[in-house]
């Protein structure tokens, strides 16, 4: 493409001309950042004001994050790397320069980029960007219009209509998606940051100096609590210190481009310790959730009544199915279009288990995991969606390496990512288990639960595989944990729970457990709640339920001895359940009978997951 000067009807220059000069690139800046294509959001225009002074400037070696840092967003000279605010702005800033030469600055004479690797920009004419290639192939089509596009189509008559909404759609999302780049690279780009949270200094209501130790070791716990959920990305330290504990939500969104803020504030009197937490969107200043913590410095020690405060505040606004997830999915930021969108689809598959989602998702990942090699997060959820194409048949592949193979390789490159990452732990917890490596998935497991011990989908997966190995009451411990901290949690933990319930002889929170699941689509559901019934006495219930179970699982029945060993059921546990799915209407084989079914020995036999 050969973008044209502003002058009027002149031809585009040579190729080889001198680089832009200091006015040139200067009157370039102010026209971006002057643009409504441009966010007025944020501190990108002082960023990119910065980077571009101090490159004319001859100072491009010294752009570092540490005195971006410094000198954009007035941090301290004892700022560390451990706060994401340069990164957080700097992706930022890389998307919108994307946005605006692919819609209001596609003819501007000079191109501005923030290269990924480092902060100093680049400053070349746009014709030279559009107009280089390195293939001996023809120059594509100059980029043209929406409206020139659409009336080339219209000569052709009412069917060119078939194929005006997928125009409409191409050109959409041409706009808003960022360009797809072949060939390698040193650097793999970065996925969509998710949300991103700032946490305020609380304010201290209290007298004396118990008072303001508490709260300013109140803010530090958070601090420690919230970047432990590696969905979310929260700015550091130095950017909760440098903000009064009474900052309006605005001044966050407008300063620091964060999508949520974290406040509140301390009070303590005498013996009583009284918290007030709130989350707000700064979008528009909307309280999303608040809550109030009361507690007695005689039933415990300030340090452990802070940690406990923190924790459950964590828990309640950052786990997977918390506040900030249902903000964000209800009502999605402009620019997420990328791979955190994927994260939100998972967990909404995990809410419903349906193989219509499992597909929609397995392919978004992959897509996800294409795009961003480095993306842990979503190496861990793929490995979940790898083992689903086997445990529950949810859209099997016939041309691909086993499911468990795919599944741990995927959990263990999460690991290797980020070794700190909960949801890759629990990937491998789980894949290890239905590889039959069960001490071994549960270390990883316990290990997991150490390292963030809030985290409720872990809760939930963890007590799940402990009850199913056998320890049914410590399962249900964990389950009724996870529920408690989350109770808005995915209906699968709640099914796990009725069946431990089941196992426990508890008949009544069987049954309501079973009904909160609600998981029409999940074909195990209906297996669960048929043996239930039974124990129950629901007789018409359990036939209803095991008659759609075995509609929808019609292979199951025939082999529910592999399957249930597949899972890890005990002998005691399994000869139960087949018992009472008899009783429900299901023709199931015990052990005995399904030894002898099984094909003489030396034929390969298919073991189900």
């Amino acid at each position: 493409m050969q973008n044209e000067l502003p002058a009027g009807g002149e031809a585009a220059p040579p190729l080889s001309r001198p680089a832009p000069s200091p006015d040139d690139i200067r009157a370039q800046l102010e026209r971006i950042i002057n643009s409504p294509e441009f966010p007025h959001v944020g501190r990108s225009a002082a960023f990119l004001t910065y980077v571009t002074e101090e490159a004319l400037a001859d100072r491009a070696a010294r752009i570092k994050g540490y005195s971006i840092a410094v000198e954009v967003f007035k941090r301290s000279e004892g700022f560390t790397q451990d706060d994401p605010v340069v990164r957080i702005e700097a992706g930022r800033l890389r998307r919108s320069l994307e946005r605006y030469y692919l819609v209001a600055g596609q003819h501007d004479p000079i191109r501005i980029d923030i290269p990924k690797g480092g902060y100093a920009p680049s400053f070349v004419w746009n014709e030279e960007v559009s107009g280089s290639s390195g293939h001996d192939v023809a120059a594509p089509e100059p980029r043209r219009s929406a409206r020139l596009q659409l009336q080339t189509l219209m000569p052709f008559g009412v069917g060119a209509s078939v194929m005006l909404g997928v125009v409409i759609v191409a050109l959409a999302l041409t706009a808003y998606l960022p360009p797809i780049r072949f060939g390698s690279s040193s650097q793999a780009p970065s996925p969509e940051e998710g949300p991103t949270l700032v946490i305020a200094p609380f304010a201290n209501l209290g007298d004396g100096p118990q008072a303001a130790l508490y709260t300013a070791g109140l803010t530090e716990e958070l601090l420690t609590a919230l970047p432990r959920f590696k969905e979310i990305t929260v700015f550091g330290r130095e950017t909760s210190k440098s903000l009064p504990s009474g900052v309006e939500a605005s001044q966050v969104r407008d300063e620091l481009g964060a999508r949520f803020l974290l406040a509140g504030s301390v009070r303590v009197s005498g013996d009583r310790v009284r918290v007030t937490a709130r989350l707000l969107d700064t979008d528009n200043d909307e309280i999303l959730w608040s809550q109030t913590y009361d507690n007695d410095t005689k039933s415990g020690d300030l340090f452990s009544i802070q940690s406990d405060v923190a924790n459950k505040v964590a828990s309640a606004v950052a786990q997977p199915y918390g506040i900030m997830a249902q903000a964000d999915a209800s009502n999605p930021p402009p620019d997420d279009l990328g791979a955190y969108g994927c994260t939100l689809s998972f967990y909404g598959y995990r809410a419903e288990l349906s193989a219509n989602r499992h597909l929609e998702v397995r392919e978004c990942l992959e897509s996800a995991v294409a795009r961003y090699p480095s993306f842990a997060t979503a190496w861990a959820m793929l490995s979940i969606i790898y083992l689903d194409e086997d445990r529950f048949r949810f859209n099997p592949r016939t041309d691909a390496s086993l499911p468990i193979d795919r599944s741990l390789q995927a959990a263990r490159r999460a690991v290797q990512l980020d070794p700190d990452n909960t949801r890759a732990h629990q990937a491998l917890m789980t894949a290890l288990f239905f590889n039959q490596e069960v001490p071994e998935a549960l270390r990883v497991g316990e290990q997991a639960l150490a390292t963030n011990p809030n985290d409720t989908e872990l809760l939930g997966e963890f007590g799940t595989r402990v009850a199913m190995s056998g320890e049914w009451q410590r399962g249900a411990a964990l389950l009724d944990r996870a529920l408690a901290l989350n109770p808005g949690g995915g209906g699968y933990y709640h099914g796990t729970r009725a069946l431990a319930a089941y196992m426990l002889h508890d008949d009544n929170t069987a049954v309501v457990e079973i009904k909160q699941a609600d998981l029409q689509k999940f074909p195990l559901y209906h297996a669960v709640a048929a043996v239930i019934y039974v124990d129950a006495g629901m007789m018409d219930d359990a036939r209803r339920e095991a008659t759609r179970f075995n509609e929808m699982r019609p292979d199951f029945i025939p082999n529910i001895v592999a399957e249930l060993k597949a899972r890890n059921f005990q002998p005691v546990d399994r000869a139960r359940l087949i018992a009472d799915i008899r009783k429900a209407g299901l023709p199931a084989p015990d052990e005995v009978r399904a030894s002898m079914l099984l094909p003489p020995h030396g034929s390969a036999v298919l073991q189900p997951r």
